[in-house]
């Protein structure tokens, strides 16, 4: 099963009309032969002059503040799209990462606002303690480009600390666990990370966690996770623990939940145009994830 050419085109006006323009220069650059410099100031608009990315990154606040895990986003869209450099990590992103470090070496998920914005209410009550899942995708970047800087040490040992103390907790949400292989897949230690990559593969198979019931309005949203989730490429590092069956499935599944209007929706957001801001994210992820996969019709 493929999505048709038809649907194709619906769900690439749904992006183009509702996105934002982060969404729309991405599918630009992954659908529409255009170069990262789009995707580049994009990102950009979101910096702020402490070095921090902020104003909604993620679609769950109109904050302005800078915030750790949309510094993290920023430095993945800006690899995602081959545009990323050492001396950008160094000079544009290093800074504030290590002026927002904690006495354990980790950076925090986030910061509670010091501001009235609206915003979802756990970034109102958010611990700023530091969190594997901003310290260990910004380590594998670091490692990825082949950076050696002082900062790493204490923040790899606080990786690899909470690697053991969470264990599977975080196997539920399926963008803390990419930002995990980022690290497992580009650390120097690669027996520890052979043993932490086994553990997860087997956590995800466990009882529980994968959403098979494909009558659930939240099937592939948060904590109810699909095979996709962890497998949007077949160049995916967890792709070889799912069947060819429950792939196929799972692509079969995502086709058929295209809206009329074009787009996948999600139930995030605090307002109508927020939550459009999340289609539009969605949108984006599932048309790059069938295109992987060679389901969508030419």
């Amino acid at each position: 099963m493929k999505l048709s050419k038809k649907n194709y085109i619906k769900a690439r006006d749904f992006i183009l009309t509702n996105a934002r323009m982060i969404e729309r220069r991405l599918f630009q650059f992954h659908f529409e032969n255009d170069g990262p410099e789009g995707v580049f100031h994009a990102v950009y608009a979101y910096r702020n002059a402490d070095g921090g990315f902020g104003h909604g990154m993620e679609p769950d606040t109109a904050s302005p503040e800078s915030q750790p895990l949309f510094s993290i986003m920023a430095l993945e869209t800006l690899d995602e799209v081959g545009y990323l450099t050492k001396d950008i990590i160094l000079d544009d992103f290093m800074p504030y990462f290590e002026s927002i470090t904690t006495d354990k070496g980790g950076i925090p998920w986030m910061l509670r606002p010091k501001n009235d914005y609206p915003c979802e209410a756990h970034f109102k009550s958010v611990k700023e303690w530091a969190a594997l899942s901003t310290t260990a995708p910004l380590l594998g970047m670091l490692e990825k480009y082949r950076i050696e800087i002082p900062w790493m040490q204490k923040a790899e040992q606080f990786v690899w600390g909470e690697i053991e103390r969470i264990k599977e907790k975080h196997v539920f949400c399926y963008l803390c666990v990419p930002r995990k292989l980022q690290f497992l897949q580009y650390t120097k230690s690669k027996d520890k990370a052979g043993k932490a990559l086994n553990d997860l593969k087997k956590w995800i198979l466990a009882d529980g966690v994968l959403c098979k019931d494909k009558s659930d309005e939240g099937w592939g949203l948060y904590e109810k996770p699909h095979s996709l989730s962890y497998a949007p490429s077949p160049e995916s590092i967890l792709y070889p623990i799912f069947t060819k069956e429950m792939i196929s499935a799972d692509l079969n599944e995502l086709i058929d939940r295209q809206k009329n209007d074009g787009g996948w929706h999600t139930w995030y957001g605090l307002s109508p145009g927020m939550k459009l801001e999340w289609a539009g994210i969605q949108t984006l992820w599932t048309l790059k994830t069938l295109r992987n996969y060679d389901s969508i019709e030419k």
